[in-house]
């Protein structure tokens, strides 16, 4: 209840407290005292009242809005004037410039003569200022002011030669005129001539001087209804608060008694005598006072002497607590004479044993309610089993209980999912998580794997799928069949009570979780099973999604591992050593290949694509095997990436067509062919990064390659470039997960790669431990992919090359040559079959082709024979019929080699074929 102080209209006589005779009210005492000067009442337009403030409030608004009505009729009646001498001149000026005879009057002797009367009329006419005719010089043949015929007219005329209506505002000699210019046409069309008709703006009339008058009485009509309407407020305001009269005042006395005889605090007035004036129904509660206390001595009513002192010693006191049998007051006291009121004081009473008991109620669901938010807040901070199981016990250790495991079955840590319904008995468990107070406790270890037996409240939750509340362990006998000597160590350690809630999520028990407390502990209590079900039901959530993408993303990661390489193919050309890291949180579509090529060489790809999961990976599968297919068909770099980025239009095309969201965000990709025989590698880029090229001294550069957009977009082409590389350099690629991470960005990265490479002499598997070790961040979000390739070069008498004549007579050198070679490499007995396969191919370019042919001969782990020639027309493997006198060549070229093929360069093509030396040629 508010504090009272000074008068009181409380007693039960109905006497007031100053002792004046009730039924006086205030209206009759202040007309009783027609003259006092504190009741004087305020004029109506006074602007200290409300009446007079209200009405300057409405002849302001009146007038801004008279104002702004008399600005807005100025600005549209200029603007009507304007618009009004713009539309007449332009009128005037069309109808001269395209009336009749006028183009045959100006090519007469005198056109002024003839012209100058008729403009005079017209402009008479039409109210007009001037309509004046020019030549294309602007020298005017009429004007109203026949001195200035002959002059050059005012005024604009260069856009009117071009053929087009000049209207401008000037100054012209007959003052402020908006004037129209109009070209005259013949009858080709071609301007001879110009007209110009203009007029005052002073002339064109405007409606103000008819509005301007209404708008002001309208507005002074506003003004006085609004004088009015605050005369009829101010009247109805006076006689609202004008004073109360006797039924109201005895309404609200009762009401007030009512009041204060109703409310859950003790009221007591006490007089200047220390006499009880007051008690309220509520502080005779609390005092335990008699029916007969008001009108009594404070020391008589058998109060203690601390309480009888404070209530009549008129001191100031503030929530001063009081011991009154076995309560605890709260006691407020305040004198009543500090505002000219009686002499006395007036004490208010609350019962604190009550409060203390419903704040410590509220202190504990306070407490619960930080706790629930707190679990809310750790628990499922990442998608880890173990780890939001570990959250679940660090959360509730300590402000709940004093040891809390987590014991979960085995296929959850595997992200299976557990059978569903209800179990017949407790299957095996793997303790997961561990908490306490201490560390010398006789629990499960973490990590342990264990059974619990039929009657133990674990076993019964998984039965049941229901907590178990257990408030003291030494009446549960039931259970020590568990194990019981480790059952006696928990006892003898302290452990007092426990409650046991199972993880359920989805309808499927997974696990549970146990809160042990020990004996200084209160034990559990029934009202505190509910706070560990939502703990434990938080957690079962988390630990569910946590299962689900431990699953998918084994089974992400595993179709990622299915589609990777799963070995690097047998080469010379480079020294290979590569690392492929798969990002912790998602599975990405990072990939890398490595792919031999006819002639020794090699190719190296490394791409990416956007987004992660299991569409990703697949994505990321089908490119690599797309650029398998693409590589036989021995493609520049360049027109592999347009086959690759036409290939991905038309997957977006088919997934937009079957209205499906999993569409190809996008992908990179960087594919480089080297050639050891020349030691140049191709290279062509679709929005990847640039390689780092380490050369063998340790320097370490990026060379510049045309970008190229990525692939999907079909914007652009791309571009290749011919890089030649040292033997002994080191080429390496890779994706954006080894240099952009969000701690840093990716220059930051691309300088730490190349501090970690500028190191000569290493090997590419040392290389590849060295930048993951500087580069790999502490949480990998993104796919890491690289490759690291040293070059090697073949040497030059493994090499053997010259041209042929095209002339069928020069075969058999040819393939005395090739003999000689061979012999020469140790190869005699490889001699008779590529005998065989170089003179078909000689003869096939001799005879379907034209221009240089020329024959190369590489040993590498196989023998390789190419001819070239400059015709782009590949031949093809038939069989040749019973008749047929030829088409055999190459059907025996492919019997005798292991493989063949053709290959198109930008002067013609090359057919090679290749022959395995570990086994018999023939």
């Amino acid at each position: 209840m508010a504090r009272k102080s000074g008068r009181f209209p409380w007693l039960p006589s109905g006497r007031w407290f100053t002792g004046r005779r009730p039924g006086r009210s205030r209206r009759a005492r202040s007309a009783a005292s027609p003259g006092s000067p504190g009741r004087r009442p305020r004029p109506l337009a006074s602007v200290h009242s409300v009446a007079g403030q209200l009405f300057l409030l409405q002849v302001l608004i009146v007038l801004l809005l008279v104002v702004a009505a008399v600005i807005t009729l100025l600005v549209q009646a200029r603007s009507d004037r304007f618009q009004g001498a713009r539309d007449r001149s332009l009128a005037a000026a069309e109808a001269f410039a395209h009336s009749p005879g006028l183009v045959e009057t100006l090519g007469g002797k005198d056109p002024s003569a003839v012209l100058q009367p008729r403009t005079e009329s017209a402009r008479k006419r039409g109210g007009l200022d001037f309509i004046v005719i020019m030549n294309r010089d602007g020298i005017r043949y009429t004007h109203p002011k026949p001195e200035l015929i002959g002059k050059r007219f005012v005024g604009t005329i260069k856009p009117s030669l071009n053929g087009k209506v000049t209207l401008e505002s000037v100054h012209g000699p007959l003052g402020h005129e908006v004037q129209a210019v109009v070209p005259v046409r013949d009858a080709r069309g071609k301007i001879v001539a110009l007209v110009s008709a203009g007029m005052r703006v002073s002339r064109v009339s405007s409606a103000i001087d008819r509005q301007l008058p209404v708008v002001l009485g309208t507005g002074a009509a506003a003004l006085g209804l609004a004088t009015a309407g605050t005369a009829l407020v101010s009247r109805r305001l006076q006689r609202q608060t004008h004073g109360l009269g006797p039924a109201e005042m005895t309404r609200m006395y009762e009401h007030h008694d009512a009041v204060l005889h109703a409310v859950r605090e003790g009221v007591i007035i006490v007089d200047a005598d220390g006499c009880v004036l007051l008690a309220n129904d509520e502080a005779r509660r609390l005092l335990d006072l008699a029916s007969d206390a008001e009108g009594r001595p404070v020391d008589e009513l058998g109060l203690s002497p601390r309480v009888a002192e404070l209530l009549g010693s008129r001191r100031a006191a503030t929530d001063e607590v009081l011991q009154v049998g076995d309560r605890l007051l709260a006691v407020n006291n305040r004198p009543t004479d500090r505002r000219g009121g009686p002499p006395g004081s007036v004490a208010t009473l609350r019962d604190s044993t009550e409060l203390l008991a419903l704040a410590g109620k509220a202190e504990a669901a306070q407490s619960r309610l930080r706790l629930l938010y707190d679990a809310s807040v750790a628990i499922g901070t990442t998608l880890d089993v173990r780890r939001t199981a570990e959250e679940l016990t660090q959360v509730a250790v300590g402000r709940f209980a004093d040891y809390v495991t987590v014991d979960l079955a085995e296929p959850v840590l595997s992200g299976e999912e557990p059978p569903q319904g209800a179990y017949q008995e407790a299957p095996e468990l793997r303790r997961v998580a561990l908490a306490g107070i201490r560390d010398d406790h006789p629990l499960y270890q973490a990590g342990e794997i264990h059974s619990f037996a039929g009657t133990t409240p674990m076993a019964m939750v998984f039965v049941t799928g229901e907590s178990v509340l257990v408030p003291d362990l030494q009446v549960a006998d039931h259970w020590r069949d568990q194990d019981p000597e480790r059952f006696q160590l928990v006892l003898s350690h302290g452990c007092q009570s426990l409650i046991t809630v199972p993880l359920q999520a989805r309808g499927v028990l997974m696990g549970v979780a146990n809160f042990w407390r020990i004996r200084e502990s209160t034990p559990f209590e029934e009202s505190e099973l509910s706070l560990a079900e939502e703990m434990a039901a938080r957690a079962a959530v988390c630990i569910d999604n946590a299962r689900r993408f431990t699953r998918e993303h084994a089974l992400a990661v595993t179709l990622q591992h299915s589609l990777l390489p799963r070995g690097l193919p047998e080469q010379n050309a480079l020294d290979i050593a590569h690392r492929y890291l798969p990002a912790q949180t998602g599975v990405g579509g990072d990939w890398f290949d490595v792919i031999p090529l006819p002639g020794t060489r090699v190719a190296l790809v490394v791409g990416d694509v956007v987004g992660h999961g299991l569409h990703a990976a697949a994505t990321m599968g089908r490119l690599r095997t797309a650029v398998q297919n693409f590589s036989t068909l021995d493609l520049p770099p360049d027109d592999l990436l347009s086959h690759l980025d036409e290939l991905i239009s038309r997957i977006d095309q088919e997934t937009a067509a079957a209205n499906e969201d999993a569409m190809v965000a996008g992908a990179t990709c960087l594919y480089a062919i080297y050639d050891p025989s020349s030691g140049v590698c191709s290279m062509s880029r679709a929005g990847h990064l640039l390689p780092a090229l380490v050369h063998p001294d340790g320097t370490v550069e990026f060379p510049e390659l045309p970008a190229g957009p990525p692939l999907g977009l079909g914007v652009l082409p791309f571009e290749s470039t011919d890089l030649p590389l040292p033997e002994g350099s080191s080429l390496v690629l890779y994706t954006d997960g080894l240099v952009e991470d969000r701690k840093r960005d990716i220059d930051t990265g691309l300088q730490l790669l190349a501090t970690a490479l500028a190191q000569p002499g290493r090997t590419p598997h040392e290389t590849c431990e060295a930048v993951l070790s500087a580069l790999l961040p502490d949480r990998q979000r993104d796919d890491i992919a690289l490759l690291v390739a040293r070059t090697r070069r073949l040497a030059p008498e493994r090499i053997a090359d010259r041209e042929v004549p095209s002339d069928p007579a020069a075969v058999a050198d040819a393939r005395a040559e090739i003999t000689r070679q061979l012999t020469q490499w140790g190869l005699a007995e490889a001699a008779f079959t590529t005998e065989l396969i170089v003179s078909e191919l000689i003869t096939n370019a001799i005879r379907h082709a034209t221009g240089p042919i020329r024959v190369r001969l590489l040993l590498d782990s196989t023998l390789i024979c190419e001819v070239s020639d400059t015709s782009s027309t590949a031949p093809h493997l038939r069989y040749a019929a019973a008749e047929d006198e030829g088409g055999r060549g190459l059907f025996l070229v492919a019997q005798l080699a292991q493989r063949w093929g053709t290959r198109y360069t930008p002067g013609g093509k090359i057919i090679w074929a290749e022959q395995a030396l570990d086994r018999p040629l023939l």
